[in-house]
């Protein structure tokens, strides 16, 4: 007598490991997306559609606030071609020692209370100098 239930079985394995693979490629894609703006596309954007954001901009040089202790700052992030667009940042973290006003910088983190004040996790600074070609005398 043959068994009726031998590849209804497999069947159900297979449709319990093809939902949970489309599951992780589902969550790893939806992590790892997120917005890079500029401060005049992030304030141009519908608050609800951002979310996590990745923004680049240059420190303003007024406003600059270290928190007590000397781990984090707040600062406008201001646009690096239309200057008068900024958005406030709220950084809780090591400060990189290429932080101050003037130079470019890198923030990923989420909006709160509406699109100007940015809560960032992390902060880059970009240093040009670095990758300046060195100037030789000869």
């Amino acid at each position: 007598m043959a068994k009726k239930g031998g590849k209804g079985v497999y069947f159900a394995a297979l449709i319990l490991f093809l939902g949970g693979l489309g599951y992780l490629i589902y969550s790893g894609i939806s992590q790892d997306s997120v917005y890079f703006l500029n401060v005049s596309e992030a304030v141009a954007m519908d608050e609800a559609e951002l979310g996590q954001a990745r923004l680049f901009g240059k420190v303003a040089p007024q406003n600059i606030e270290s928190k007590a202790g000397g781990l984090g700052v707040s600062f406008d992030l201001s646009d690096q071609e239309a200057g008068s667009q900024t958005i406030r940042v709220d950084y809780s973290g090591a400060v990189p020692d290429t932080f101050k006003e003037g130079v470019e910088v890198i923030v990923e983190g989420t909006f709160v209370g509406g699109n100007k004040l940015f809560k960032a996790t992390s902060l880059i600074t970009k240093c040009p100098s670095k990758y300046e070609k060195e100037n030789r005398e000869g």
